[in-house]
């Protein structure tokens, strides 16, 4: 019984490596990013469509999730680790880091992804 409970313990302890979360917080701003263009940004591309977001006109949207306290979150998307760098990468291609995401690629520049990312970073 006891050497039952040890294998069970030592398998426990295996299995896939997760990578760590982003401390809360962490996140900060993008070096050279300029968040109000980031904010005129989310507009013009209609992310209140799909996201309510603080800051931000538009309507009441219950499609994707709402965006307020993104500085403060673990995941960006449910599957990446909340970093600077990580949410720019969703930002330009949410479907090849998550297939199953009904966020589309809406085809962003990598600049106008940093502008979003660092005004969304600033919502805590």
């Amino acid at each position: 019984m006891l050497l039952g409970m040890i294998a069970l313990l030592l398998l426990a302890g295996c299995g896939e490596k997760r990578p760590p979360l982003a401390p809360p917080g962490q996140a900060g701003q993008l070096v050279g990013a300029d968040t109000a263009r980031g904010r005129q940004l989310i507009a013009d591309y209609g992310c209140v469509a799909c996201h309510t977001i603080e800051g931000i006109k538009g309507p009441v949207s219950r499609v994707g999730p709402p965006l307020d306290g993104m500085a403060m979150r673990a995941y960006v998307g449910g599957v990446l680790p909340n970093t600077p760098e990580n949410l720019v990468q969703w930002l330009l291609d949410p479907p090849a880091i998550d297939p199953r995401t009904a966020m589309p690629d809406l085809g962003l520049s990598t600049a106008d992804a940093r502008d979003i990312a660092a005004y969304l970073l600033t919502l805590h």
